[in-house]
């Protein structure tokens, strides 16, 4: 089971202003439009040794959100982050490397008073992916202001994703209720219910939070455990009931080895999971996330979609690193084929 701790790190001396993005007219109308966490993921290029036995790691592009809109970007998809980074150098390389994977930097914020995230992480498959992160005393992801947002593009993605935590600060929760408010429902606005305990003040506020936002979204995706703390169901089916009944158009639950179900008020579908020797399996919900974007976007059926999602994820967690191991649209296509991952 992966656990997770929270890290303090000294804060650097604000040596620029802020910065705002550039704002993006109907021609620059993006496919999928995520906001929240971005940061720099420091994997150790070890298998199965504690981080103070570590020798060497690798750098690499992180965040959930972040992760997914590279997914949708490898898809041939118009992606970018609403987010925040330091002005420093992990938040250039932020910038160069969203850049360098085909995603929209023109979203992303400098918040001088904040250094962008570093998370550490333990690898040790099959199933026990320790991280720490390095987020105190605030991420500039959950400082963005609302006058920092292009709100035009919030409001003509064809999709805005968005996950629980950046529902975990006020000001950060306000900027997505906001966004939640434009939007207006509007197909697809979807909710990644990905929990991260030690980032929240106490259970029960994650759990009144993330209850309040489900009826503005028509999309939830989340294990048993995320839907516990959504809606207080860990059983697959009941989970997806209870989703629906608060407005969702379609739930989707996460099993693990048990594979997932997706149902809609018409339609369930159940997919098995996709077998694979895990190496890392932190970056699997980020490209089962960018699958059920591409699949959404395409106009595929529920089932094609999910056994998308699958592959895709058992291909991540087969690879060392996260962002940069996201399937491209060829991969995909042949895993599709032959039913398998490559």
């Amino acid at each position: 089971m992966t656990t997770a701790t929270t890290a303090t790190t000294r804060v650097t001396e604000a040596v620029a202003p802020e910065s705002s993005p550039a704002a993006a007219g109907d021609a620059d109308r993006l496919d999928v439009l995520t906001i929240g966490r971005c940061g720099i993921d420091i994997y150790p290029l070890q298998v199965g040794v504690g981080l103070e036995d570590v020798e060497s790691f690798g750098k690499f592009l992180g965040g959930s959100p972040t992760n997914v809109a590279v997914a949708a970007a490898r898809y041939g998809h118009r992606s970018a982050v609403v987010t925040g980074v330091g002005n420093d150098p992990f938040g250039r390389f932020v910038h160069t490397e969203m850049r360098r994977l085909g995603v929209d930097d023109r979203h992303v914020v400098t918040k001088a008073a904040y250094n962008t995230p570093v998370t550490f992480c333990e690898i040790f498959p099959p199933d026990d992916f320790p991280l720490y992160f390095y987020r105190e005393p605030s991420a500039p992801d959950l400082e963005v202001l609302p006058q920092q947002v292009d709100w035009a593009a919030v409001e003509n993605a064809k999709i805005f994703w968005f996950t629980v935590t950046g529902l975990s600060r006020e000001r950060s929760l306000q900027v997505h209720t906001t966004a939640l408010s434009r939007r207006d429902k509007r197909p697809y606005t979807i909710v990644d219910l990905d929990y991260r305990e030690n980032l929240w003040a106490y259970p029960q506020q994650a759990s009144e939070r993330v209850w309040n936002v489900l009826e503005s979204v028509d999309v939830a995706i989340g294990n048993r455990e995320e839907c516990a703390v959504a809606v207080g169901e860990t059983e697959p089916e009941r989970a997806a009931d209870a989703l629906l009944e608060r407005g969702v158009e379609l739930a989707i639950v996460k099993q693990g080895p048990r594979g997932t179900l997706a149902k809609t008020r018409d339609e369930s579908v159940w997919v098995p999971a996709t077998k694979v020797n895990v190496t890392n399996g932190l970056g699997a919900g980020d490209a089962f996330g960018g699958s059920i974007c591409h699949g959404l976007l395409e106009g595929w059926g529920l089932e094609k979609m999910i056994k998308a999602a699958s592959l895709s994820g058992a291909l991540v967690a087969s690879r060392l690193e996260c962002s940069t191991a996201m399937p491209t649209r060829a991969e995909l296509e042949t895993m599709l084929e032959t039913g398998d991952v490559l």
